[in-house]
């Protein structure tokens, strides 16, 4: 029997925060954008002179330096309502208020289904760069991670033996590259959130967190911050300061190849 879904409101925001200012004094070279995005095929030449978020230096850095904020050359119909700003080169600058928004409503609502050692909420990732963050992410939590290739029927076929019957909540990494998994949640009514670029669209998603899917920082940085605010639902922190986990366990250490050849 199909799941019965529950439905998440994109339009909605429950709980807005204040204006954030992000200051870029320094043109990026290549091989920073390179790192930022972790793709081989960026043009060289990025200039970023925005006023983004503001809530203390620290914070600002973090997500500066990780390049959650950098999108890609496309932009969808979907993905305009996240946008703050086109670059000179044509990438499209995600506005990382609405990333802390949506991860702060991602973490509300996934910790609502959060049960340590249950498969109620499936995590996955295609992209090399995801799969340590969403292992790494479910090792704190609890979760179900499904890093290889996801088995067509598990969230739909109780006869075959990877079906997941007590799956209530799917999160992916993208859109594109997860899009076995995203189809066969929507036939069985499966709620989705997913870090969602530029490029991407809504359908079959529930929930969109607004952020560079495809860089390994950023990858890593929004697991991260994502985790720590689920503890702080659930209770088991009292303080982000008390999240025993480093940004660094949440990082790929994947080598990006443009870097192995130096």
């Amino acid at each position: 029997m199909a799941k019965k879904k529950k439905k998440i409101e994109e339009k909605k925001v429950e709980e807005p925060l204040e204006e954030l200012e992000i200051d870029f004094e320094e043109d990026l070279d290549l091989e920073e954008e390179l790192e930022l995005l972790d793709t081989e095929d960026v043009e060289a030449g990025i200039e970023l002179r925005e006023e983004l978020i503001d809530k203390d230096e620290e914070r600002k850095q973090l997500y500066l330096s990780c390049g959650i904020h950098i999108g890609t050359k496309l932009l969808t119909g979907d993905a305009k309502r996240f946008i703050y700003r086109q670059t000179n080169y044509g990438l499209y600058v995600i506005d990382l208020t609405k990333t802390d928004e949506r991860l702060n409503i991602a973490a509300k609502f996934l910790s609502k289904y959060i049960e340590e050692g249950s498969d109620r909420v499936i995590v996955t990732s295609i992209r090399r760069y995801g799969k340590e963050p969403v292992k790494k992410f479910c090792e704190v939590l609890g979760c179900k991670a499904v890093i290889n290739r996801f088995i067509p029927g598990s969230l739909t076929n109780p006869l075959i033996d990877t079906y997941i019957k007590d799956a209530s909540v799917v999160v992916i990494v993208d859109p594109h590259a997860d899009k076995v998994i995203l189809r066969e949640a929507k036939l069985a009514r499966i709620p989705v959130v997913s870090i969602f670029d530029t490029d991407d669209t809504l359908n079959g998603i529930d929930l969109a967190i607004p952020a560079n899917n495809r860089g390994k920082k950023a990858l890593g940085l929004a697991f991260w911050l994502l985790a720590r605010q689920i503890m702080l639902e659930l209770g088991k922190i009292a303080s982000e300061e008390e999240f025993p986990y480093t940004l660094e366990e949440f990082t790929s250490k994947i080598v990006p190849i443009y870097r192995q050849e130096q």
